[in-house]
Formats: C-alpha cells, sequence, structure tokens
C-alpha cells in the first residue's frame, strides 16, 4: 500500500504562484509513475503533470508552460510548481502513484491517492 499526502493549497489572487507537494511512502515498484490531478466541483478529475521514476516528465495541454512537476527521491516527495494561477484553476489538487510507466493522464489508471488540497484562486 502506498501513501500520499499533500500539502501546499491555499488562496491566491489570479497571477499568482503556489507550490504543492506530496510527500509519499515507499513504493516497492521498479516501475512507477506519480501524478497531480485536479477536481472542479461538477466536473470530472483532470490529469496534469506525471513524472516518473527517472524524472521523466509529461504534461496536460491546458497546464504545459504553467505548472512544472518535479520529484526529489530521496525525501520522497513530488511538487507541482504552478505559476500564472487563474480562476479557472480551482479545484482540489490530487497526487497519485500508478504501478506502472507513465502513460497518459488517465485518473482510472492510478492505483494509489492522497486526500487532496484545495486551491482557490480569486480574480
Amino acid at each position: 500500500q502506498v501513501q500520499l499526502v499533500e500539502s501546499g493549497g491555499g488562496s491566491v489572487q489570479a497571477g499568482e504562484s503556489l507550490r504543492l507537494s506530496c510527500v509519499f511512502s515507499e513504493i516497492p515498484y521498479a516501475t512507477y509513475c506519480l501524478g497531480w490531478f485536479r477536481q472542479a466541483p461538477g466536473k470530472k478529475r483532470e490529469g496534469l503533470a506525471t513524472v516518473d521514476r527517472p524524472g521523466n516528465t509529461g504534461y496536460a495541454d491546458s497546464v504545459k508552460g504553467r505548472f512544472t512537476i518535479s520529484k526529489d527521491s530521496a525525501k520522497r516527495m513530488v511538487y507541482l510548481e504552478m505559476n500564472g494561477l487563474k480562476p479557472e484553476d480551482t479545484a482540489m489538487y490530487y497526487c497519485a502513484a500508478r504501478r506502472s510507466y507513465c502513460s497518459g493522464l488517465d485518473a482510472d489508471s492510478y492505483n494509489y491517492w492522497g486526500q487532496g488540497t484545495q486551491v482557490t484562486v480569486s480574480s
């Protein structure tokens, strides 16, 4: 069982930045993928970014160039740096782990989830 705990959410003004953090327990798989997702009220969970064990990253078009995912394996941390935040970025943000290589941003393919951290962006 992999456990993940997010932190770093909050309320900001449009144009500001936030860095989300996620600490994860030891992942006992040779191959894994870590991802950031978000879900706004009444909407589907949306994949944002992924990072695999070697550190390769992938992004959804909606956040490419604004959001950056990174990982510190020694600290068992994964981060999401979010710049130029917009009101439409308001959502609950989740980190998740998948027992396989990164392949897209399908939330259903991820096996373990954190409890989420709320991000609210006001105009």
